[in-house]
């Protein structure tokens, strides 16, 4: 059983004097100057009295645009010196680390940024997509079906995860109900948190019998023989963000020339990554980034083939990328994200949700126009693939 759930946002002024811009695709002048949607020359500067940037992320592609930005020299290209990424193994241990100033900018998921941000109050702002897709649903080598699912438990990355989102779409539409305690009975799927890194792990021993997150955990299953690929997420709801760049609103407030080129070594990054595709891979690891397996990653950033994957593609017209890497925010995106969110079964406070206002929800949570300065000065939305500012959301589970 499938669904289509679409919605679209008319844009702010401010997002059609960004789009504008975008549209138009300027070119930067010269090296990694910063253009304003006038095609003007703007700061875009590192304040060195704000120190070596300091990177949090989880060993996961998602992380892939920050962490080549630092490997590749990206950051110190555009003067902005950032000492070596810590990792962290969950999403918590991430969290904590920001909120406590450890590090100063993190890849987070979505839900989870917008938890932080109108539940928790923490004062932050998005930087950028960080990327789209990248993650998937893996099982157990016998099952094949979303019906075998009945019963079963599944590991989610976290409750205020796009995995728990999409995953929970996905049973809806076949007859599921998604449980989060007690034993599941015939109709239900049991859904359990469990860090990404272990997730193998359990699937091996099985205590789960399957798991949605990031890859390159779900690739590690395919290249260690130990699950298969039941969905891409990226085929449930059509290039959704994953992952979004995150500081603490005080950088944009207070030194938007740093900001503004930490988003320029950001969108750098990302192009050079849609470039290399399953190239970069050598430096993920080798830079010693990300632990996994060089196969593992190299199937992570480039391995979609319809005729492999067969029912895990369900929707092979969209033509999507097994992850892609593109840091413009559609605006339809993140109030759709906040409804989804409201019918998720998530073990938390969720009343906060309900309060979030849908037409400004966009632009709280993103610097809409510093974002809009960047992708202007680096070739515009045709550089990361995009052909239009606005979209209409697909979900097809």
């Amino acid at each position: 059983m499938s669904s289509n759930d679409v919605r679209k946002t008319t844009p702010s002024r401010r997002n059609v004097l960004v789009f504008g811009a975008l549209a138009a695709g300027a070119i930067g002048l010269g090296g990694y100057a910063i253009l304003n949607r006038d095609g003007q020359p703007v700061d875009a500067r590192w304040d060195q009295s704000l120190g070596a940037l300091k990177i949090g992320y989880l060993p996961i592609t998602d992380a892939a645009p920050l962490l080549y930005a630092h490997g590749a020299g990206i950051f110190e290209e555009n003067g902005v010196p950032s000492e070596t990424p810590a990792l962290f193994r969950s999403w918590p241990a991430l969290v904590e680390a920001f909120q406590a100033g450890q590090v100063d900018v993190v890849h987070i998921l979505a839900p989870l940024a917008i938890q932080l941000k109108f539940d928790k109050n923490l004062d932050i702002k998005a930087l950028a997509w960080n990327h789209t897709n990248g993650s998937a649903i893996t099982v157990s080598k016998d099952i094949t079906q979303v019906s075998q699912l009945a019963g079963k438990t599944l590991g989610v990355p976290g409750w205020f995860s796009i995995h728990n989102v999409i995953l929970q779409k996905l049973l809806r539409a076949n007859d599921l109900e998604p449980i989060i305690s007690g034993d599941p009975a015939a109709d239900q799927v049991k859904l359990v948190v469990i860090a990404p890194a272990d997730m193998p792990t359990a699937l091996v021993a099985g205590e789960i019998s399957g798991y949605t997150v990031a890859d390159p955990f779900n690739a590690v299953a395919e290249v260690q023989d130990i699950g298969r690929i039941l969905r891409f997420t990226g085929d449930i709801w059509k290039d959704h963000a994953c992952c979004i760049t995150v500081v603490r609103q005080s950088l944009v407030d207070d030194h938007p020339e740093a900001a503004q080129a930490l988003i320029n070594s950001l969108l750098q990054a990302q192009l050079a990554l849609r470039e290399q595709g399953k190239a970069a891979a050598t430096l993920l690891s080798e830079g010693g980034y990300l632990p996994q397996p060089i196969p593992a990653i190299e199937k992570a950033l480039g391995d979609y083939d319809h005729d492999f994957y067969g029912d895990a593609i369900q929707n092979p017209q969209w033509k999507s990328r097994r992850i892609d890497f593109q840091p413009h925010p559609f605006a339809s995106y993140t109030p759709a994200l906040v409804e989804a969110l409201r019918e998720t079964v998530i073990d938390g406070e969720t009343g906060f949700l309900a309060n979030i206002n849908l037409e400004t929800v966009h632009e709280e949570l993103f610097a809409v126009s510093a974002i809009g300065d960047g992708i202007v000065s680096n070739g515009g939305l045709e550089a990361f693939g995009l052909d239009s500012a606005t979209r209409t959301e697909t979900v097809s589970p």
